[in-house]
């Protein structure tokens, strides 16, 4: 049996790379339960034109699957967030891989959101971000910095915690990630106050504009 929720928080993408499809891979994917729940909902997700960011279970409410989806440009709305739960309730009901009531609840996923393709650190580039690999580099895996973009397969982190005189720029590999997000910031929830304003006009265009027949 499932209980729904539905939460979304416009965001801004910030940086320069241009819209992706929503069939870019993640570099960074799920295990166990929420690996069986991603293989069910990334097909759905994807036919609807969004892509999937991240599925995690929990004991929030009893047991809750979330489901964090969004648009290819970064961004996604609350009636998206319906339209995603609408067509993937019947999929995992049919499946059925949860062996309890559970909420289904589908939502942006958030301001300090966690970064799992290639175009985020891109996308996100000039924000502060935590990081953590899956070896240790210089008998280190966790990171925390401003993002610096792309070179080639690897990408730039400036560190916070750097003492004087001592180098504060590293290149990190993409295919060492474990996991990576963004932190809450100033800057960041100014940039989704932005969107979100943005994407009220959007809408309120939309519903003002004459039909043209």
């Amino acid at each position: 049996m499932v209980r729904y929720r539905r939460f979304a928080e416009p965001i801004e993408p910030s940086g320069t790379t241009p819209l992706t499809t929503q069939h870019e891979p993640r570099l960074i994917t799920e295990t166990g339960l929420d690996a069986r729940i991603a293989a069910l909902a990334e097909p759905v997700v994807e036919d609807l034109g969004f892509r999937l960011v991240r599925v995690k279970c929990s004991g929030r409410n009893g047991f809750t699957v979330q489901i964090m989806a969004e648009r290819p440009d970064g961004t996604i709305g609350v009636d998206d967030c319906e339209q995603i739960s609408r067509n993937l309730a019947p999929v995992i009901d049919a499946e059925d891989p949860v062996d309890r009531t559970f909420h289904l609840e589908v939502s942006s996923p958030g301001i300090d959101r966690p970064l799992v393709r290639r175009s985020d650190f891109e996308r996100w580039a000039g924000h502060l971000a935590k990081i953590e690999l899956d070896q240790s580099i210089d008998g280190r895996r966790r990171f925390r910095g401003v993002l610096l973009g792309l070179r080639d397969d690897s990408f730039g982190v400036r560190l916070e915690d750097v003492p004087a005189g001592e180098p504060d720029t590293v290149w990190l590999g993409l295919d060492h990630l474990a996991d990576a997000r963004l932190v809450l910031t100033d800057d960041l929830i100014a940039a989704s106050l932005r969107a979100a304003k943005r994407q009220v006009r959007e809408e309120l265009g939309d519903a003002e504009d004459p039909a043209v027949h």
